[in-house]
């Protein structure tokens, strides 16, 4: 699944195949916007409660697609320290990904060591040897059908390191973190845990541009059509390029982005609006900038809101009528 360039006697640059389709333009025009849109409104900045719900959704959602069995409600549980009954299997596969999640900044996306660092705690105490890549041949299998023939098991940690060198090119990010995640899933380089780790991967890809998608959930829009998810992995496999699978993700991650922008602030009361808009560590502002924020409520509600932040000294104001402005205290009073 590897093609070389030849840039020069001294360099060889290897690009995996694909083709940059007109959609894939367009949907990377899109994208860019909505990130610049979710910059200009801080939303790049969500509040702990947003962070920890949506941490809750890409671990219910990654390993519901491998099987596991735990609800969002079992699994915030198993975050909040406290006791779950269920398979011991989902359950230490859960507290795994927790473990991984919260460190994902320890991470280094192009480093190939990181990346079985990864593994072996993701996949520890679910197979033998974690950490490392399989020493045998593997295939997947459906039915009686072998769906895909992985690469010998003596080319995989050279197959990883042309694609970890790959990381180190040139081309975006959002390119880069769909490709990475196709060819992964391609070389299987694990007896067990490659989908997982494939979509960890492109998660930190894509966070290490782009901060938000640490806390977008979009293995969520991936596990309510798995059907969709595997056929476009199958397809790829046929016609020996991930092109097709770069249009999925593209578009897997301009709708979690569209989640993103039209979230419903009405399932915010006053506190956790007052909380989340803390959190954006705005300067100074207006009514009007903090309903920008909250598109859904109505004036009065924003001056209720306000008016609160006043009394528990969380905000402080000047000038009156529409001169009037705020700024965050410092307190931490809600």
């Amino acid at each position: 699944m590897i093609v070389y360039l030849i840039a020069s006697i001294d360099s060889i640059i290897m690009k995996p195949p694909y083709n940059i389709t007109p959609k894939i333009l367009k949907l990377i025009s899109i994208i860019s916007e909505k990130l610049g849109e979710i910059n200009a409104n801080f939303l790049d900045k969500p509040s702990p409660t947003l962070r920890k719900q949506n941490k809750i959704k890409t671990i219910h959602s990654s390993l519901k697609i491998e099987g596991n069995t735990l609800t969002e409600e079992q699994i915030t549980a198993l975050l909040e320290n406290k006791r779950v009954i269920g398979p011991q299997k989902d359950i230490q596969e859960v507290l795994n990904a927790i473990k991984v999640y919260e460190k994902l900044d320890s991470y280094q996306s192009t480093n190939g060591k990181s990346f079985l660092k990864a593994h072996k705690k993701l996949m520890s105490g679910l197979i033998e040897k974690p950490g490392e890549y399989r020493k045998q041949g593997v295939g997947i299998v459906k039915g009686s059908k072998v769906e895909h023939l992985a690469p010998p098991f003596e080319r995989v940690p050279f197959l990883m390191q042309d694609l970890f060198d790959y990381l180190k090119t040139e081309e975006i990010e959002l390119i880069k973190s769909c490709v990475f995640h196709y060819e992964m899933e391609f070389i299987h380089p694990f007896i067990d845990g490659n989908g997982r780790m494939g979509r960890l991967w492109q998660t930190l890809i894509l966070t290490d541009k782009h901060p938000i998608f640490e806390y977008l959930p979009f293995e969520t829009l991936i596990s309510a059509d798995q059907a969709k998810y595997y056929k476009t992995l199958s397809e790829c496999d046929k016609l020996g390029q991930s092109t097709k699978f770069i249009e999925y993700m593209l578009e897997v991650i301009d709708n979690s982005l569209n989640s993103l922008l039209s979230f419903n602030n009405r399932n915010f009361n006053r506190t956790e609006r007052l909380e989340y808009f803390k959190s954006l560590n705005k300067i100074e502002f207006t009514r009007k900038d903090y309903m920008d924020i909250f598109k859904d409520i109505s004036s009065s509600t924003a001056t209720r809101d306000l008016k609160t932040g006043l009394e528990l000294s969380i905000l402080s104001k000047k000038g009156e009528n529409n001169k009037t402005t705020y700024t965050i205290t410092g307190h931490n009073n809600i």
